[in-house]
């Protein structure tokens, strides 16, 4: 009897999923067929946690829409409940990246503690949260620091290029951004048009913008004790 019902039960299951991919698969299609000039490529469409509502991954965006594809929602979905900001949580996952295939030697490196844990950032000099960023680093410890400097301010290509051509570069950029001591003019090479290149492609609109060793980004600042978790959190 409970072997009958076990059956059942995972008959049933399998039934609701196979028609939720069928669902999903027709919502992916009319949007593929009629939308996708005015959305972008359709990469991906999954069931909601609403009910009759569908999450729509496009290149680095989330929609949502109804079954029939009629109407499209471009916002984020927040589940009151658990305070949660669902649409950024499925973004950081959907959108995540290979840490190791990120082209370090393009990156100022710094080493607190062990170093055992692992940040890269998109950061500029001319930027005020990074510079708070900056200051709510000195109370982390054990990390790996990989900074990709990214001159989007006008005025901080200069700035970057002093401190990139500094015999001392972690001093050079610590003194500028927590102490506003501006670096010598430089006049070496930088990877500048690299890691400005490398921006765009990750699609880096702003800094900072703080890439985990797990590639999950999160854009924007944070203070010293979420930085801690989350990079407790998101260690490999």
């Amino acid at each position: 009897m409970l072997r009958s019902l076990l059956l059942l039960l995972l008959s049933v299951s399998f039934a609701h999923a196979a028609e939720t991919d069928k669902a999903s698969a027709a919502v992916k299609e009319t949007l593929q067929k009629n939308y996708e000039q005015l959305i972008g490529p359709v990469e991906q469409v999954n069931k909601s946690p609403i009910p009759g509502l569908y999450e729509v991954v496009t290149g680095d965006h989330i929609f949502y829409t109804d079954k029939s594809a009629q109407y499209l929602i471009d916002g984020s979905m927040f589940d009151l409940k658990a305070r949660k900001n669902i649409t950024s949580a499925r973004a950081q996952q959907l959108f995540a990246i290979d840490f190791n295939q990120l082209p370090l030697d393009l990156a100022m490196k710094k080493v607190k503690g062990n170093g055992s844990r692992k940040l890269a950032y998109f950061t500029d000099p001319n930027c005020s949260y990074c510079k708070k960023l900056e200051h709510e680093l000195k109370n982390i410890d054990d990390v790996t620091l990989y900074l990709f400097l990214y001159p989007i301010f006008d005025g901080s290509a200069e700035k970057v290029r002093g401190v990139w051509c500094s015999a001392d570069k972690a001093k050079a950029w610590d003194e500028l951004m927590l102490n506003g001591v501006q670096p010598a003019a430089g006049k070496c090479d930088v990877p500048t048009a690299k890691v400005m290149e490398l921006g765009r492609k990750l699609k880096v609109n702003g800094t900072p913008a703080l890439i985990f060793e797990n590639g999950v980004i999160n854009p924007g600042y944070m203070p010293a004790a979420a930085l801690n978790k989350a990079l407790d959190d998101n260690s490999k």
